[in-house]
């Protein structure tokens, strides 16, 4: 085996040495390919095939890439691949000319080409290009993988992404799909007169979630800063500051564990908007949700991993205490005490730790008990106030909060408040962050006083929402791991 990957691997190299003799030789005939700076690419594959009955015998010019070739002494077909799919063309000596056909032989796969020519169907039935004009754009020194095996291992797949979008045309197809799903949120949002804003990456104070933070060292100013983990506390100030509706899609940065779903870095969406609570961004969520799929795939119902979920209808609401007593069978309205609480996860073989108070423990039963049951677009309401540190209480019952998360596929979705504004209850929240802190809990908040001074200035009754695009792309595109929608996930290095 490991002789046959050294032959493997020298023809390879015999191959590579091959490639680099072509361009030295067209370099000293002075046909450098790196020399051309500008082409005029008039039209696309599938615009040419979706339009043939108006295309047939117009002179057309495509660019892309040579991914077959078959030369039949003085005429060939080769296959260009382009942004939006592949398309044949038909080369032949007599068109082109003598010479531009002999360097039109001499071309790999993986170069890229130019062709101009005219739109025709060959007797086989398909449309091509009669080639009047052969142009090398780009010499490609690689080889690729071979056809018809592909591009199938993940890792090389996701450290090359440039090559598995060659390679895998579903590839290229979920990443432009990623694309129009963030330009039709951005076109609800900015329809609901929302303001896309803009807030920093490097922070003195990384809140607004429960996570680990990356951190740095900012040498101009001699100050350890940490990179984001939420958005949260800045879009806040931003609604103090009297923008009443506010969105923005970017990075954040959570110094955590890889596997299907979460990824170091990852695209998060926050919004905030003055005047409403988490019931209007229930509705807000439901609504959007039902636009991005129907605009984007021209359906409310999605299908991932052979499941059928079903946009259109309502989403269910429940709280999180009638889902725990609805699928573990544990009445946290009959648990009094954090005793109680503990005694109930001994029995149900939930596991704890020391610092946990009645609220965690009901939150442990809804991760091991509930999540998992919710497949069908479902909002989870009024969590305990213990693990909603940024979130008004509810006034009936100040053990919890107006909050909801949005669960679908077994999946949470995204994270909504009726945000705090009161700055002494903020204050006494941050304080039990801290202790948190001291007792171990790397991902506490800390207390954040120019926000605290901000509510202290009055901010108004606000709801706020984070969405998790990346998950959500998952879901629309069928990807069965987070992975699979960013473009460049985070890799160990090669040593």
């Amino acid at each position: 085996m490991a002789e046959e990957k050294n032959v493997q691997v020298q023809d390879l190299n015999q191959l590579r040495k091959v490639r680099r003799e072509k361009l030295a030789d067209l370099q000293a005939n002075g046909k450098d390919p790196f020399q051309i700076t500008k082409f005029d690419q008039t039209h696309h594959s599938m615009e040419i095939k979706d339009n043939f009955e108006e295309m047939e015998g117009k002179t057309v010019t495509i660019a892309g890439r040579l991914m077959s070739k078959r030369v039949m002494g003085k005429a060939s077909f080769c296959g260009v691949q382009d942004l939006q799919g592949n398309i044949q063309s038909y080369v032949a000596r007599d068109s082109v000319g003598e010479e531009p056909y002999k360097d039109f032989k001499k071309m790999d796969i993986g170069d890229i080409v130019g062709i101009t020519g005219e739109v025709f169907r060959t007797k086989m039935g398909e449309i091509s290009i009669h080639a009047s004009e052969v142009t090398l754009l780009s010499k490609s020194l690689q080889i690729l993988p071979e056809k018809y095996h592909g591009l199938t291992n993940t890792d090389t797949r996701y450290r090359q992404r440039y090559v598995d979008l060659i390679m895998n045309a579903e590839v290229k197809d979920t990443f432009i799909k990623r694309s129009k799903i963030i330009s039709s949120i951005r076109r609800y949002l900015d329809g609901q007169g929302f303001l896309e804003v803009e807030t920093p990456m490097l922070v003195s104070n990384a809140g607004g979630a429960a996570a680990r933070p990356f951190e740095t060292h900012f040498n101009a100013l001699d100050e350890d800063l940490k990179l984001r983990i939420s958005l949260e506390l800045y879009l806040k100030r931003l609604i103090v500051g009297g923008m009443e509706k506010v969105y923005e899609i970017g990075r954040v940065f959570r110094n955590e564990g890889l596997d299907t779903r979460h990824n170091p870095e990852f695209t998060l969406m926050e919004l905030y908007q003055a005047y409403t609570d988490y019931n209007g961004m229930m509705d807000l969520t439901e609504n959007m949700y039902r636009h991005v799929a129907q605009e984007v795939l021209g359906t409310t119902k999605i299908v991932y991993n052979g499941i059928e979920m079903d946009l259109g209808k309502p989403f269910e609401r429940i709280t999180m205490v009638d889902a725990v007593k609805k699928y573990a069978g544990v009445d946290w309205n009959e648990i009094h005490t954090l005793e109680e609480a503990r005694a109930a996860a001994d029995e149900h073989h939930v596991e704890y730790e020391p610092m946990h108070k009645k609220g965690d423990i009901l939150n442990l039963f809804f991760e091991e008990f509930v999540e998992h049951h919710l497949i069908q677009p479902t909002f989870v309401m009024d969590h305990p106030i213990e693990i909603s540190p940024l979130t008004k209480k509810k006034p009936e019952n100040p053990e919890y909060v107006e909050r909801f998360e949005m669960f679908m596929n077994g999946w949470e979705m995204c994270n909504a408040y009726s945000e705090l504004n009161d700055p002494i209850d903020q204050r006494e929240r941050f304080k039990a962050q801290e202790e948190m802190l001291a007792q171990g809990n790397e991902e506490a908040n800390t207390t954040d006083e120019d926000f605290l001074n901000a509510l202290e200035i009055g901010m108004p009754p606000t709801g706020g929402i984070g969405y998790g695009i990346d998950r959500l792309c998952m879901l629309l595109t069928d990807s069965q791991a987070i992975r699979d929608v960013l473009l460049f996930p985070t890799m160990k290095s090669l040593q």
